[in-house]
C-alpha cells in the first residue's frame, strides 16, 4: 500500500492547517482533494474542518489523528538535541505496531523519516492539535512524547526545552506537563512536581493532590484510544501512586 493511500485513512481533522501542510508531500493526490474541498466550504470559522459537518469523531478516529499527531510531534522531540537516535525511532515503530500493526509500520516509519528533514513549527501544529483533541488524550499524547526523549536512556535539557514548550502549544497546564516531565526527568522534589504541589504542603493537601491526580490521570479518560494507549496511561496512574507512596515514605504518613 503507498504512503497516500495509507495516510489518507489517518487523516480526520488533520488533512487541514499546519498539519495538513507539513504531510502533504506525502499524501499526494488524497490530500490535495480533502485541501479542495474545504477551499469550496464556506469560511473556516463557519463550520467544522475536521469532519466539514460533523463534529464528532469514532474511536477509529480518534485513534488515527492521534496517531499523526504522535508522528509530527515526536519528529520535534527526536531532533531537538540534534540527534536521531535509532533507540527513540524504534520507540515509535514499536507503538505504531502495538496499536495499527505490522501492515502500518513500514508507512508510518517513512513519515517519520521525512518529517524529521522537516522544521516541524510546534508553535504552529500544537494549537490545531490543541483545537481538536480532547484534553485527556493530549496529556497522554504528551506522555508518549515524554517517553520518546527518554528512550535512548538519557533526558537531554533540550529536548526538556522542546518538550515543555510543546505542553504549552498543546494546551496543556504548566502543571499537568511538568508533572508528566517530572516522572522521567528526575530532580530535587520531583515526587512533589508529579503531584503538583510544593514541599510545604501539608499532609492533608498532599493527600489531596493524590486523588485529583489518580483521577486526572485515569486509563478510562483515553479508552477510546484503544487498548495499548489505555495501557500505558495505566503506567503514567501508576507513576503517580509511587510519587505518592515516595512522599508518604519520607513523611511517615500513613
Amino acid at each position: 500500500m503507498g504512503a497516500g493511500k495509507w495516510i489518507a485513512g489517518f487523516l480526520g481533522w488533520v488533512a487541514f492547517g499546519p498539519i495538513g501542510a507539513l504531510l502533504g508531500f506525502m499524501v499526494g493526490s488524497a490530500l490535495d482533494s480533502y485541501i479542495e474541498q474545504a477551499r469550496q466550504l464556506p469560511d473556516s470559522d463557519s463550520y467544522d474542518t475536521r469532519t466539514y459537518s460533523r463534529t464528532t469523531y469514532s474511536a477509529s478516529e480518534q485513534r488515527n489523528s492521534f496517531l499523526v499527531s504522535l508522528l509530527v510531534l515526536s519528529a520535534a522531540v527526536i531532533k531537538a538535541d540534534g540527534k536521531t537516535l535509532q533507540s527513540e525511532l524504534d520507540y515509535v515503530k514499536d507503538f505504531v505496531r502495538r496499536n495499527f500493526g505490522e501492515q502500518a509500520v513500514s508507512e508510518a516509519m517513512q513519515m517519520l523519516e521525512q518529517l524529521t528533514r522537516q522544521d516541524v513549527n510546534i508553535y504552529s501544529v500544537g494549537p490545531q492539535i490543541a483545537r481538536h483533541m480532547n484534553y485527556s488524550q493530549r496529556l497522554q499524547l504528551f506522555h508518549y512524547l515524554v517517553q520518546i526523549a527518554m528512550a535512548d536512556g538519557q533526558f537531554d535539557k533540550k529536548e526538556k526545552g522542546v518538550l515543555e514548550a510543546i505542553g504549552v502549544t498543546i494546551g496543556l497546564s504548566q502543571a499537568d506537563y511538568a508533572s508528566v516531565i517530572s516522572m522521567f526527568y528526575k530532580e530535587t522534589n520531583a515526587a512533589y512536581t508529579v503531584l503538583e504541589i510544593s514541599p510545604s504542603a501539608t499532609d492533608d493537601e498532599v493527600r489531596t493532590a493524590y486523588r485529583k491526580m489518580a483521577m486526572k490521570n485515569h486509563p478510562d479518560k483515553v479508552a477510546t484510544l484503544g487498548p495499548d494507549v489505555q495501557k500505558a496511561a495505566a503506567e503514567k496512574f501508576r507513576q503517580v501512586q509511587e510519587a505518592y507512596e515516595t512522599i508518604k515514605k519520607e513523611r511517615g504518613m500513613n
